[in-house]
């Protein structure tokens, strides 16, 4: 493989980037501007009903982030400008055919210039609804294949889905296609029009029912995690990606396709700064209730690896991947993660957790700092359910008897109890399979084309994506936490 310079690749072109709010698509959209500003157009594909809505939310959820502070300091007052001429908005929804674009103009400029897409929009809800998913993971995919076989001047697109694809399977998961109507438990059927087919049926059998829009969603979500678990996925959301990789290579023809499987992503491991972070995410989750000392007990295989790479070497490995396979027919998949060549567990997060706050514990509400304790680890889901049924299930029945005695008198203390309880056991069953996870994945495709940076270009340290350089003590202690942390306080 051989590349020339991305910078290169990269001048005077048009991307069109759908799921343009989204946490990746923000760091892929700053790294162009900041990296190659004679990059000609970013095409900013946002929900929304308008330009005017759309303008907004590039305003409000893109450009206004302080992810873009070192642009703002090293444009200045030509900020504006130069974002005008660089960004437009792009108004739809890829759920829909065509996008749902409205503007036909700009959808005849869109197809008529861009060169590459990157396909970022997705929902990444583990609990979403299986209609939404399916909209938004799967249909989406194919709406946006559909759109670049319309782009007379596109040289690649590139669709970002998860290695989580691989739902719960152990050992060497390996850079292979996710095939049409293949399932991962061997149960035969899996048709992904039936899927769609079901899904709102489902949708119309609530409606006719009257049933209120809260039911219903729970009810879909349910429902989702019901058809993925049929197939052997663990979730919607990693069921949904799946069948979505199966459109695109089912009907991809002779389009250069690139897809990129990200493992569990992070805050950023250098640019623009180290530690940028939006939104908590699994893992900081736990860190910050464990900051809180809220949490008292933790769920997992400390032995297990927990695969994480940074948000930028993703984005990183997104635009060597684009360049590397303009105008080349055929799909290639890049699972990018660490788990091969630089792994990490999780008795190690949870050892730099300990350290980071008993160093800067945690302010509380009361301005005092919270003292944090190693916490119970419980390393199987059947001493989980001992302990949930010691601690809480058969006090919650206790309680349950009591308020029957009382007339009631304890509904409400019940009810809330009930319901966290419950709460915090889907929580665990939709976490379950990546705490004791068993798969570490295959980056050999991603190793070569890391190769192909480092040999055939002088760019292999502004786009670096190889993990054996992050020291993870180093990131989690100095980096990670700190951005997680700050995020929270902001």
């Amino acid at each position: 493989m051989e590349l020339e310079s991305l910078l290169d690749f990269i001048q005077n072109k048009n991307i069109l980037v759908t799921g343009a709010t989204g946490f990746l698509a923000k760091i892929f959209v700053e790294k162009i501007l900041r990296v190659q500003p004679n990059v000609n157009k970013l095409y900013l594909l946002l929900r929304a009903p308008d330009t005017k809505t759309a303008t907004q939310r590039l305003h409000n959820e893109i450009i206004g982030k302080d992810l873009f502070r070192v642009l703002r300091e090293k444009w200045g007052a030509r900020m504006h400008s130069i974002m005008s001429e660089k960004l437009t908005v792009v108004p739809g929804d890829i759920s829909k055919e065509d996008l749902g674009l409205q503007d036909s103009d700009l959808r005849e400029e869109i197809l008529s210039q861009v060169d590459v897409i990157v396909n970022l929009a997705a929902t990444t809800n583990f609990d979403e609804r299986y209609d939404v998913a399916i909209g938004l993971n799967t249909m989406g995919a194919k709406y946006v294949l559909s759109f670049a076989k319309l782009c007379v001047k596109l040289k690649v697109l590139v669709h970002v889905s998860t290695a989580y694809v691989w739902g719960e399977k152990e050992g060497l998961l390996l850079e292979h296609p996710c095939l049409m109507g293949q399932s991962l438990n061997g149960t035969p059927g899996l048709d992904i029009e039936t899927e769609i087919r079901i899904a709102n049926e489902e949708v119309r059998r609530l409606r006719s029912e009257h049933a209120s829009e809260a039911a219903i969603t729970l009810a879909l979500k349910d429902f989702g995690l019901k058809r993925a678990s049929v197939y052997g996925w663990p979730n919607t959301y990693v069921f949904t990606k799946a069948m979505g990789e199966m459109l695109i290579g089912e009907l991809r023809g002779n389009l250069p396709v690139v897809i990129v499987r990200p493992t569990i992503i992070t805050s950023t491991y250098k640019e623009p700064f180290p530690g940028w972070v939006e939104g908590i995410r699994t893992i900081d989750s736990v860190a910050v209730g464990y900051g809180k000392g809220k949490l008292t007990f933790f769920l997992c295989d400390v032995e297990a690896i927990v695969d994480i790479v940074p948000a930028d070497m993703v984005v990183n490995a997104i635009i060597a991947a684009m360049a590397a396979h303009a105008n080349e027919p055929g799909e290639v998949i890049y699972q990018v993660g660490s788990s091969v060549s630089n792994p990490v567990k999780y008795n190690d997060l949870h050892d730099y957790g300990f350290r980071y706050f008993t160093r800067k514990p945690w302010i509380n509400k009361d301005g005092k700092p919270v003292t944090v304790k190693k916490v119970t680890v419980m390393s199987s889901m059947d001493s989980f359910h001992r302990y949930m049924t010691l601690r809480y299930l058969l006090f919650l029945k206790g309680l349950e008897l009591v308020n029957m005695a009382f007339c009631q008198y304890f509904e409400g203390t019940y009810t809330d109890l009930s319901r966290k309880i419950k709460f915090v056991m889907r929580l665990v069953e939709l976490y379950r399979p990546y705490l004791f996870f068993k798969g570490v994945f295959d980056d050999m495709n991603t190793e070569k084309l890391r190769m192909a940076v480092k040999e055939t270009t002088t760019e292999a340290d502004m786009f670096y994506f190889d993990p054996k350089i992050i020291d993870w003590e180093d990131y989690f202690m100095k980096i990670h936490i700190v951005g997680v942390v700050k995020y929270v306080f902001k």
